[in-house]
């Protein structure tokens, strides 16, 4: 029995895919969900374009399709194939190999990007466990992303060579400009992207622990991790998120900056929500105005996270006189009843205050924070605009930026984020 064979046995949707045997070297395998892809060849020439990271790589794309789309959408997947063959012939001497898989008409009730992930995912994993290699990297990305030229080489140096490294967000960066979209045709994407570094520097200003961005086309995990998390789910959307909250409880979590991931901009109506579906409104809307959270909720929630220590040294007698303290907001989503029994749990299970802690965002964790976050502002806190609201932040955090135009903000949140080393 090797390290995965149980949970192929029992969990894989698929026997196996691919009969070529892995090399015995193979340390990193690209997955690469792909539905009505019209232009796959722009990430193989990016991943090609990359530097070799001295390891055996693999790129495994997954065409697949959910029941009843119409023939148009069966050929462009068809034509995926036929340009990734054609692609593989004239690159006989690139680094990595390339397998391309038809699930199209494999596809049950249920079928979604979860399942397309979990199909190539589970591949990857048997095909590490043919060669015995726990430690393989299984990188995520999209059928439409590129990539920075040293993709393989900072896998290589910054995840596959470290042991204390289990899973990890990718840095990433939407284009904001392309010969197929006129540049206020940006300005979308531009606000989304602010919105999304906003809420992780909110975050982790509110001083929550497992602050990473969740986006399916630039994520990793160890094979090992993997199938100890149970492997990912299904889902028709979301299933990054998902999937990534089961990971950190297993520790070595981080965020992987020291390369770049470049998503789409494009609007895409293939999942009912996320990036694409969000561009797709915000095109639609004259003005093209953004409202997010507001950063009195994650004020609250850094005074909420600051009590951990006191709620360890508290006596469970004396809990529901600290319940009196909790920002107004968290008494808006929590009972006192709640409150009392929750925490009163984890002192129960816990002896130190580290395992205390962890406890604690074992409950608080990401799930309840986006369901306080949805509940506060439906009845509490009022969204603000993106802009204002992420200038704002920055003062908070001690920036004081004399700049107001969305490329500018950008900008210095996206270098603010490169230069954090945290996990």
């Amino acid at each position: 029995m090797g390290f995965a064979s149980g949970y192929l046995e029992k969990r894989a949707l698929f026997p196996t895919l691919i009969k070529e045997a892995p090399l015995p070297d193979t340390g990193i395998i690209v997955v690469v969900p792909s539905f009505n892809e019209t232009g796959i060849t722009l990430m193989l020439d990016s991943l090609a374009a990359c530097s070799d990271p001295g390891i055996s790589t693999e790129v495994i794309i997954i065409v697949n399709a959910p029941l009843g789309v119409s023939s148009e959408i069966l050929e462009n997947n068809r034509k995926t194939i036929s340009e990734t063959e054609n692609w593989k012939t004239k690159n006989t001497q690139c680094f990595f190999r390339v397998f391309v898989i038809d699930v199209s008409g494999c596809a049950t009730k249920d079928w979604g990007v979860g399942s397309a992930r979990k199909t190539g995912m589970d591949e990857a994993v048997r095909r590490f466990e043919q060669i015995n290699r726990p430690d393989g990297v299984i990188m995520n990305l999209d059928a439409d992303c590129t990539v920075a030229g040293n993709y393989f080489e900072a896998i290589n140096d910054e995840f596959c060579n470290r042991k204390d490294r289990k899973a990890c967000s990718v840095y990433f960066e939407h284009p904001l400009e392309s010969r197929e979209m006129p540049d206020e045709g940006f300005e979308p994407i531009l606000l989304y992207e602010i919105h999304l570094r906003y809420y992780y520097q909110g975050l982790r200003y509110a001083g929550f622990p497992n602050a990473f961005h969740t986006v399916g086309s630039a994520m990793g995990v160890k094979a090992l991790q993997y199938v100890e998390s149970g492997g990912m789910n299904r889902r028709k959307a979301g299933e990054d998120f998902y999937f990534i909250q089961k990971l950190f409880p297993q520790g070595g979590y981080f965020s992987l900056n020291e390369t770049t991931v470049y998503p789409s901009s494009r609007i895409s109506s293939r999942v009912p929500f996320g990036t694409g579906t969000i561009v797709g409104k915000l095109s639609g809307e004259p003005g093209c105005e953004l409202n997010t959270y507001s950063v009195d909720s994650f004020h609250e929630l850094k005074h909420f996270f600051g009590m951990t220590e006191r709620l360890f040294l508290t006596p469970r007698g004396k809990l529901r006189s600290l319940y009196q303290e909790l920002p107004d907001s968290l008494r808006f989503v929590l009972s006192e009843h709640e409150w009392e029994e929750r925490v009163s749990e984890i002192k129960d299970n816990t002896s130190g205050y580290d395992s205390f802690r962890k406890r604690f965002f074992g409950w608080f964790n990401m799930f309840r924070i986006v369901r306080y976050m949805n509940s506060v502002h439906s009845g509490f806190f009022a969204r603000q605009p993106v802009i204002s609201s992420s200038l704002k932040l920055l003062e908070m955090l001690g920036f004081y930026p004399s700049f107001f135009r969305p490329e500018e903000i950008l900008t210095f949140y996206r270098a603010l984020e490169k230069s954090e080393k945290f996990e």
